[in-house]
């Protein structure tokens, strides 16, 4: 007899069979499994490399959050290491129509917590037969979560970068704007539009001489009922552009609403007869070329006359002047006829080494191409002597009097800072002693001449001014000026050299009237040196010291006993 648990071979034989059948089973799971899942990760990599490089929809891309289409573009800072423009992150609206149950209900209550988009316009959008449409970029976070609190199906929301200008108008002109894909369209974020993918850019713009640039000029616009103006502040030893301000101006956090007027930078891209601040060139060159002398003079008694025109001065001496006398008095007839003496030739050349000739270098798309004599011919000669017929940027001749004032030397100007220890580059227009003949009658103009507005004691400011009439219609208006004022200082030893114009300025009862450079442009350049060179540790020098007078003497005529000790 058996026991109850006892198994017979064929027993035995029945349960292995049953285990091979289980563990066959189990395997073929397994493998069905494995494919399933291997399936799923080949429609995935499908899928991305579909997105990454075959889809040609960028706003599909978009919708998908791909972030690599979107990397934070670079902050720009001031020399000092102050943000002038930067990225934030935002939350920006899509919808997918495809999705959207009820457009017409979807377009209303987005118009209820957006009142800015347009109802109408969103509704086309729900309604479209795409599966995009953004709906409003850059939402503020409470704006998000208002949405958010709507529930519609069918919207979204993608992380964006949107540009912030800390400062607003303050560098407008110069830092520019982007458009709302992040793309520079203007100033140094389209200049620079490459290298703000990489790295952020430091600019040679001082952000407290820019306010105390755009503060002094602005009043002086309303006061006088000027249509705008400019200024620029420039290191005269290695052409970096410390500050640089065109009014009127806009924010650039709003560029949109600004209009052409208000983004048009006077200083760069608008090109002027300048007047008179030309007489800086004409005198350096007659003296470099060496067919006039300090000690020389002309006969300007009476005006000029050349075929039809004739050259006659605002505020005449009507006697023979001396070469000082004519740059000091701002004499068209004697700088006239002493452009007269070293030619056309000679002239063109060195406007043309002095950079008037070209757009400026500078680092923005907004530059203005000058505008001169073709073909140069003898009464051009004598006009561009004092500023007429001839058309620059008031950055040009900022440019042009540092290099006739600091030694000789052009230095190209920028707007991007320089590594410590890199060189300057610079080239030679002008001998050394000649350049310091100009700093002297530079000097002389704000002591004696018609730059006395200018003035700021104890820190040895040379300059000169400059009025001219505008052109229309091939004629000149007599009501619509530019008057403009350079300096440099200390003129002794020259650090910078400011340039302000003022466009079409209107006389007052305080200034008799007149609305000249040195009755608008002037005093601006007192009130900028004024605050300013404190604050670049320049300390006021005692200007009756023997060294500093014998730095400037200059002999105007045999009959000045002030000068005449030196």
């Amino acid at each position: 007899m058996s026991r109850a648990g006892d198994r017979t071979p064929a027993h035995r034989r029945e349960a292995d069979d049953s285990s091979s059948q289980a563990l066959e089973t189990g395997r073929n799971r397994l493998v069905v499994a494995g494919m399933v899942f291997a399936a799923a990760f080949l429609a995935v990599a499908a899928r991305l490399v579909d997105v990454a490089l075959i889809e040609p929809d960028p706003h599909r891309r978009l919708a998908r959050g791909d972030e690599a289409a979107h990397e934070r573009r670079a902050d720009i800072f001031d020399r000092n290491g102050v943000l002038l423009a930067t990225s934030l992150g935002t939350a920006s609206l899509y919808a997918n129509p495809r999705k959207v149950i009820d457009p017409s209900d979807a377009a209303s209550k987005l118009s209820s917590v957006l009142p800015d988009i347009d109802t109408i316009e969103t509704l086309a959008k729900l309604s479209g037969d795409g599966s995009f449409a953004w709906i409003k970029r850059n939402l503020t976070p409470g704006q998000q979560y208002d949405v958010n609190r709507l529930g519609l199906p069918g919207l979204d929301f993608r992380r964006e970068a949107k540009r912030i200008y800390p400062h607003g108008s303050l560098a407008a002109h110069v830092v520019g704007f982007t458009g709302i894909d992040g793309d520079g369209l203007a100033g140094i974020e389209r200049s620079q539009d490459a290298k703000l993918a990489q790295a952020p850019i430091y600019l040679t713009l001082d952000a407290r001489l820019q306010q105390i640039l755009r503060q002094a000029l602005a009043p002086q616009i309303e006061r006088f009922g000027a249509i705008g103006g400019g200024g620029v502040v420039l290191d005269a030893r290695n052409g970096e552009v410390l500050a640089l301000v065109s009014l009127p101006d806009f924010d650039p956090n709003a560029a949109g609403t600004a209009s052409a007027d208000a983004r048009f930078n006077r200083v760069t891209l608008g090109v002027y007869e300048l007047g008179s601040v030309f007489k800086i060139f004409n005198h350096a060159l007659a003296l470099e070329t060496g067919s006039a002398s300090l000690a020389d003079g002309y006969d300007a008694s009476k005006p000029l006359r050349v075929a039809r025109f004739a050259i006659s001065d605002f505020h005449g001496e009507n006697r023979w002047l001396t070469v000082p006398e004519i740059f000091m008095y701002s004499s068209n007839i004697g700088a006239a006829k002493m452009a007269l003496d070293y030619g056309a030739q000679a002239q063109r050349q060195f406007m043309s080494k002095l950079g008037l000739m070209r757009r400026s270098p500078i680092e923005l798309p907004e530059v203005g191409q000058p505008m001169y004599p073709a073909p140069w011919r003898p009464i051009n000669t004598m006009t561009v002597a004092y500023g007429h017929g001839i058309a620059v940027s008031p950055l040009h001749l900022a440019s042009a009097v540092a290099a006739v004032v600091n030694g000789g030397v052009m230095h190209p100007p920028t707007l991007i800072k320089r590594r410590p220890g890199a060189s300057v580059p610079g080239t030679r227009v002008l001998s050394a002693h000649v350049s310091d003949q100009m700093r002297r009658l530079m000097r002389l103009v704000v002591e004696r001449g018609t730059g006395k507005n200018a003035n700021v004691p104890g820190y040895l400011v040379g300059g000169k001014t400059g009025t001219a009439e505008k052109q229309a219609d091939g004629r000149y208006l007599r009501d619509a000026l530019i008057s403009s004022f350079v300096a440099a200082f200390p003129i002794d030893r020259p650090r910078f050299v400011l340039v302000v114009m003022l466009d079409e300025p209107k006389g007052i009862k305080e200034s008799f009237g007149y609305a000249t450079g040195g009755w608008t442009a002037a005093p601006v350049v007192a009130r900028v040196i004024a605050r300013m060179a404190p604050l670049m540790g320049m300390a006021p020098v005692d200007e009756e010291a023997p060294d500093v007078r014998r730095a400037l003497a200059v002999r105007v005529n045999s009959q000045d006993p002030w000068i005449e000790t030196f």
